[in-house]
């Protein structure tokens, strides 16, 4: 066999050089402050019997899906799960997906049609560019959150729509990933709504985190009847996998007849589905009530010890210390990691040069106490 391409493993070198070649680790057994597990339902152990024995009275004992859901893995209980999510959501349907990744990837290579316009946030996530990529649509971003610029935009373009049939799509997250920030989706929608454009939410990190029971910031604010599509993924505070699109019957139907990423997929399992299931069944206010004691909390002590202003503003489970530099962020979260806690450097190219952060996530199960002396030592060592 010829050897590994040139090309390709300047590549590797530059990562190497720069301080941000990565790797697969196993996890440190340490104080969680990096998993995406908000509530802790990945541990949860009332959840896993409770799956295990939903299969059994619904006698599906099965491994596998054994093929794509428009062949032979759409399984009876998808339709019981679907239905369920889409009533939490007050949606008329849910179409699951096997990830957050595909039905981003699937929405935004189908949806959006030649002659259409896609506006996106800056930093929307890799899963949406991906998915904007491979679309026929002119995309442009706007700056982060910046309503003003986004507005602009739209402007810019409305005379060409307006003669046509073709559509506008605003695209943002209700949390975002890295900065764990959230737009005004109140006046995103005002802007919608004023120009006549559809506004797609991807509600990742926000599922299981704000509204009532966790049902996501835009029916915490009561606005999800104005959103053309939302996307709420699995694999954060719900402790599972999977991720599911929201929206009206005509937009589930064409997913079901366009969306590649949907149609040409073996279809999750039935144990996946089934903790789906189980999982929104244990969503409370009590639990994230907890959960939002410990982000005031932890936005307390950044305070006490004067550390604050190192973190970007965030109501949300995730807070982002800006380090700069792959380096010295590296080393700091080497420090922290000693000490008994995970936390995760996020280093460039995954955000900009000179933005590099320590990633802190915030879970149900984080004592206080554990909040305190992770900030204590965080305000040593930077």
């Amino acid at each position: 066999m010829k050897n590994f391409p040139e090309k390709l493993k300047q590549k590797l070198i530059h990562r190497e050089f720069s301080n941000s070649l990565r790797s697969l680790n196993t996890p440190l057994n340490c104080i969680d402050f990096y998993s995406n597990d908000y509530l802790g339902f990945a541990a949860s152990k009332s959840i896993f019997n409770r799956t295990h024995q939903y299969l059994i009275d619904h006698k599906i004992e099965v491994n596998g899906a054994t093929g794509s859901r428009l062949i032979s893995g759409n399984h009876k209980i998808y339709t019981k799960a679907e239905q369920a999510i889409a009533a939490f959501h007050n949606t008329e349907k849910a179409l699951i997906f096997n990830s957050g990744y595909d039905a981003n990837l699937g929405f935004f290579s189908s949806i959006p049609q030649r002659g259409d316009i896609i506006i996106y946030d800056e930093l929307s996530h890799a899963s949406i560019r991906d998915g904007i990529q491979l679309s026929n649509a002119k995309a442009y971003k706007f700056k982060h959150n910046n309503t003003i610029h986004l507005e602009k935009i739209i402007q810019n373009h409305l005379t060409q729509i307006t003669a046509s049939s073709n559509e506008i799509y605003i695209v943002t997250e209700s949390v975002f990933s890295m900065d764990g920030d959230s737009p005004d989706l109140k006046e995103i929608v005002a802007i919608a709504k004023k120009h006549n454009v559809r506004l797609v939410v991807d509600e990742a990190h926000a599922l299981g985190v704000f509204g009532n029971k966790g049902n996501g910031l835009a029916q915490q604010l009561h606005i999800e009847e104005e959103i053309f599509a939302r996307i709420v993924t699995f694999g954060k505070a719900l402790g599972c996998h999977g991720a599911a699109i929201l929206g009206n019957k005509e937009l589930y139907q064409y997913l079901v007849n366009f969306s590649r990423s949907f149609i040409y997929t073996t279809g999750l399992p039935p144990h996946a589905i089934a903790t789906i299931q189980i999982a929104y069944s244990h969503l409370s206010n009590s639990i994230i009530t907890t959960l939002h004691n410990n982000i005031i909390h932890f936005l307390k002590e950044t305070s006490r010890l004067k550390i604050n202003h190192l973190f970007i503003k965030s109501n949300s489970t995730i807070h982002c210390c800006i380090i700069s530099g792959n380096k010295k962020t590296i080393q700091i979260a080497k420090q922290l990691q000693e000490k008994g806690f995970n936390i995760k450097p996020i280093l460039s190219p995954t955000v900009p040069e000179g933005k590099e952060r320590l990633r802190f996530c915030l879970h149900s199960y984080n004592s206080p106490q554990q909040i305190t002396d992770v900030l204590e030592q965080l305000a040593i060592f930077v």
